[in-house]
C-alpha cells in the first residue's frame, strides 16, 4: 500500500519561466541525473576532459565549464538541439554515462529553452534558495508499507517551488527503510529507524522512519521495568516505541567479567571472582564499579584508546617526542583530568617537545589545513576533510567553514630543525606568532577565524588565536563537545554508538537515541566534563547490565540497546588476559619489566598478537579507530601460535603450578573456570575435567595445559559478553 504525502506549494516551474535560471533551474538538473556525482564529471579531474563542481557546490565553475572551455564545444546555439549538452545526455551521439534524459522530457526542454535563450548566467530578478522541507518529516511505518515524499524549495522572494522531482534521495540505513530516485519510501522488515536524506542546490532536509514490530507491548511491561538512573528511561521509551521488549539482566559472573575488560582493559582474577560471587548485598555492582573506577589500570586502559586517536609516528616525529607525547596523555588520565581541560591544553599547547608533551600534535601536523581536521573531527565530532575541495555532499559545511576553521591556526610558530624523517630526534618549540594566514583556495580570500557555529570569543590582536577556538569548542554552550565525548564512551561500553562512525555527528545521520546521547552530554557537562563519572552512570545502568541473549522480540534488534552486543577483546585486553592466564610476563622493548600491553607508548612495540588483533599501523597517521570484527587469521594465531604454546607449558606457568597443587579435580576445575572463564565451572564441566584427569594414561600437567590451550581458543574467553 502506498502513501502519498500532500502539500499545497504555490510553484513557479521552469517550464513556465520566460528566462531560464542556470543556478536554480539547470543545476539541479545536472545533479539530479549524476553528471556531477564523484564516479562522473563532479570527480577531481572530471570525465571525457568536461569537470562539473562536485553535486553543483560551484555555480560558476559549471557555467564557465559548460559555456566557455573547450572553446565553447559543448554549446550550439544555432542548432541547440544539436549541443553536446544536449545531446549526450539524451543518447543521441555516444556518451560513456549512457543515456539519462528523454527528448520530451521536462529537464531536456528546460535545458533546450535555455540554450536558446542564450545561455544566460543569471535570469532577471532570480530569486535565492533559502531552504527546503520534506513531507512528511516523519514516518511511522509498517513493514513493506510504501511512502512518497514531497520536497519544497523556499526562495528569497517568498516563492516555493515542488522540486522533488529534480531532488537526490539516500537512505542511512536502506535494508530497514530504502528509497528510490523518486523519493518513494519502502520500509523493509527490520525493526527500527532511519534517516531519509533529501539534498537539492546543497540544501539539506531529512525524513525520520520509524518502524516498529507489528506486535504491540503492553504499556505495562515497560511500566515495569527497572530504572537505576535516566538511562534506562530513555533506552526503555525508545523500546516501547518499537515494540521491543529488553532481555533479562545478565548474572553475576557476565557483570563481573564485563564491568572489568570495559572499565579497567583487563580481566578479573580468581579471587576476585570468589569474593564477588559470594557477596549477597544488593549494591555490589555498583561497588564493584566504583573499584574499578579507582584503579590505576582505568586510567592506562582509556588512555590507550585515546593514543590511538592522537599519537603519531615517531619515525615521523622523533621517538622522545613520540614518548613524551604518550606520557602527557597517560599523565593526564592518571590525574582524573577534566576533559574540557584536556582538550584546551592540548589545543593551546606551547613549548618544547622535550618538556611538553601536548605540542608534538603541532610537530606532526604542521599545516592549518591538517589541524582543522583533526580537531574538528574528534572534539567537535564534524568531518571537515571533504570541504577543503568542495561542499560537504552531506552537510551544511563548504570551503568558508572550513578555512575559517583552520585560520585559528595559521599563526603556529616553530623553532627548531623540524622534521627530519626517519629520525626527528631534534628538540622542538610551539609557540604562537603575529604573522600567518589562510586563504580561500577558490576565491583567495584571507580567511578570518571563525568557529562552525555559535559565538566564539574574539580573538585579541597579539595574543594566541587558538584560545578563542579552544573556548568554544570547550564552552558548556557547544552541545556537541560533550555529545561526541559521551558518544564515544557509549560505543566503547555499549560496542555501538548512537551515532556511527562516533565522530561523524550530522542531521543526515542522526543518532538513534537522540533524547538519550542529548541527556548524556548534559550529565557529562554537568559533571564537571568527568571521564569517571560518565563511565559510572553508563556502566550502573539496567541497560548496560542486560544480558546478550535475545528474546523473540529483539532478536534482529542490533541499534537500540534492547539487550548486550557481544564483541570481541581489544588487542590489549586479550593479550593481557593471556598473560593472566599463563602467568608468563611478556616481554616488550622499551617498556620495563612487567608492563602492560595497554601501556605501551608506541605501536612499533614488536608483537605479532597485538599486530593479529588489530591494533593501528604504526605508519598511519591518526586517528585510527579500531574495528572489532574476527578474523581467520586470528583464530590460527591462537591455535599455533609459538609463543602461547611456550608460555602455557612453561614450569614458571601457571598451568604447571597447578599441576604441582594439591587440588582435587573439582578444585582444580574450579580454579581454572575462574582464572580464565571468571566463573564456576558447571557440574558438566567439572565433570569433563575429573574425567579427563583421571583416564587412563593421562599426565595431570598436559591435562592441565590441554584444557588451558582449549579455553583460550574459545570464544567466551576472546569475546566479552
Amino acid at each position: 500500500m502506498q502513501s502519498m504525502a500532500t502539500k499545497t506549494v504555490r510553484a513557479d516551474d521552469a517550464a513556465a519561466t520566460s528566462i531560464v535560471d542556470f543556478q536554480n533551474d539547470l543545476q539541479p538538473i545536472f545533479t539530479r541525473l549524476g553528471c556531477n556525482s564523484g564516479p562522473c564529471h563532479g570527480k577531481a579531474r572530471g570525465q571525457g576532459g568536461f569537470q562539473l563542481s562536485l553535486l553543483g557546490f560551484d555555480p560558476q565553475q559549471d557555467y564557465d565549464a559548460i559555456t566557455k572551455e573547450g572553446r565553447g564545444r559543448r554549446i550550439f546555439p544555432a542548432a541547440p538541439t544539436h549541443s553536446l549538452l544536449l545531446a549526450k545526455p539524451a543518447g543521441t551521439v555516444p556518451h560513456g554515462g549512457g543515456r539519462r534524459l528523454g527528448v520530451n522530457g521536462p529537464e531536456y526542454q528546460t535545458m533546450l529553452n535555455w540554450v536558446r535563450q542564450g545561455m544566460p548566467r543569471k535570469a532577471p530578478h532570480a530569486p535565492t534558495l533559502k531552504s527546503i522541507t520534506v513531507a512528511p518529516s516523519a514516518i511511522v511505518s509498517a513493514p513493506q508499507q510504501t511512502q512518497a515524499l514531497i520536497v519544497t524549495a523556499q526562495f528569497s522572494d517568498g516563492t516555493e517551488r515542488d522540486v522533488t522531482r529534480l531532488t537526490a534521495f539516500q537512505s542511512n540505513e536502506a535494508p530497514i527503510a530504502a528509497v528510490d530516485e523518486t523519493g518513494l519510501v519502502t520500509a523493509g522488515q527490520i525493526t527500527g529507524g532511519a534517516a531519509i536524506m533529501a539534498r537539492f542546490m546543497g540544501q539539506i532536509a531529512v525524513c525520520n522512519v520509524l518502524i516498529p514490530r507489528t506486535e504491540t507491548i503492553a504499556a505495562e511491561v515497560y511500566a515495569q521495568l527497572p530504572r537505576n538512573n535516566f538511562i534506562d528511561e530513555l533506552v526503555w521509551r525508545n523500546l516501547q516505541r518499537l515494540n521491543i521488549t529488553p532481555s533479562p539482566v545478565c548474572d553475576d559472573h557476565t557483570f563481573l567479567r564485563r564491568a572489568t575488560t570495559d572499565i579497567c582493559g583487563r580481566i578479573p582474577d580468581p579471587a576476585e571472582v570468589t569474593a564477588f560471587l559470594a557477596d549477597l548485598a544488593s549494591d555490589k555492582r555498583a561497588r564493584l564499579v566504583d573499584r574499578l573506577l579507582l584503579e590505576p589500570s582505568f586510567a592506562d586502559h582509556w588512555a590507550n584508546k585515546w593514543v590511538d586517536l592522537l599519537r603519531p609516528n615517531p619515525y615521523h616525529v622523533g621517538i622522545k617526542a613520540t614518548f613524551n607525547y604518550d606520557r602527557w596523555i597517560r599523565a593526564s588520565f592518571h590525574a582524573r583530568k577534566p576533559w574540557d581541560q584536556f582538550v584546551r591544553e592540548l589545543i593551546t599547547a606551547r613549548g618544547s617537545t622535550f618538556h611538553n608533551g601536548a605540542v608534538t600534535m603541532f610537530r606532526d601536523r604542521r599545516e592549518p589545513e591538517e589541524l582543522t581536521t583533526l580537531v574538528s573531527q574528534l572534539f567537535v565530532g564534524v568531518r571537515l576533510e571533504c570541504t577543503k575541495c568542495h561542499h560537504h555532499p552531506f552537510e551544511v559545511w563548504g570551503q568558508d567553514d572550513f578555512y575559517s576553521f583552520a585560520a585559528y591556526f595559521s599563526r603556529i610558530n616553530r623553532k627548531g630543525t623540524g622534521i627530519s624523517a626517519p629520525i626527528s630526534g631534534s628538540e622542538e618549540f610551539v609557540f604562537a606568532g603575529t604573522q600567518g594566514s589562510v586563504s580561500h583556495p577558490v576565491t583567495g580570500e584571507v580567511m578570518k577565524p571563525r568557529p562552525l557555529f555559535g559565538k566564539a570569543p574574539a580573538s585579541i590582536e597579539g595574543e594566541d588565536q587558538r584560545d578563542a577556538l579552544a573556548a568554544w569548542i570547550t564552552s558548556p554552550q557547544n552541545h556537541l563537545f560533550a555529545q561526541v565525548m559521551a558518544n564515544r564512551v557509549w560505543a566503547d561500553l555499549m560496542t555501538r554508538g548512537f551515532v556511527e562512525p562516533v565522530d561523524d555527528m550530522r542531521a543526515t545521520n542522526p543518532p538513534t537515541n537522540g533524547p538519550l546521547l542529548t541527556a548524556l552530554g548534559e550529565h557529562f557537562r554537568d559533571s564537571g566534563f568527568s571521564l569517571t563519572e560518565l563511565v559510572r552512570v553508563i556502566a550502573n545502568s539496567q541497560a548496560y547490565q542486560l544480558s546478550s541473549l535475545p528474546n523473540d522480540s529483539n532478536v534482529s534488534d542490533t541499534r537500540n540497546y534492547s539487550r548486550h552486543y557481544r564483541h570481541r577483546l581489544r588487542a590489549e585486553v586479550l593479550l593481557d588476559a593471556v598473560t593472566q592466564v599463563t602467568g608468563m610476563e611478556p616481554e616488550f622493548a622499551a617498556m620495563p619489566p612487567d608492563s602492560s600491553a595497554k601501556q605501551l607508548w608506541t605501536h612499533r612495540s614488536d608483537s605479532l598478537f597485538l599486530d593479529t588483533f588489530g591494533r593501528p599501523d604504526p605508519n598511519q597517521n591518526p586517528p585510527c579507530e579500531r574495528t572489532t570484527d574476527s578474523t581467520v587469521v586470528q583464530s590460527l594465531h591462537l591455535m599455533n601460535s609459538d609463543k602461547l604454546y611456550h608460555d602455557i607449558g612453561h614450569d614458571s606457568g601457571k598451568a604447571r603450578i597447578l599441576a604441582n597443587s594439591e587440588k582435587t579435580a573439582p578444585e582444580v576445575s574450579s580454579e581454572l573456570y575462574r582464572l580464565v572463564f571468571g566463573r564456576e565451572p558447571t557440574p558438566a564441566e567439572t565433570a569433563l575435567v575429573t574425567e579427563q584427569l583421571a583416564a587412563e594414561g593421562a599426565i595431570r600437567r598436559q591435562v592441565i595445559e590441554d584444557l588451558t590451550w582449549a579455553m583460550v581458543n574459545s570464544a567466551e574467553f576472546v569475546f566479552q559478553d
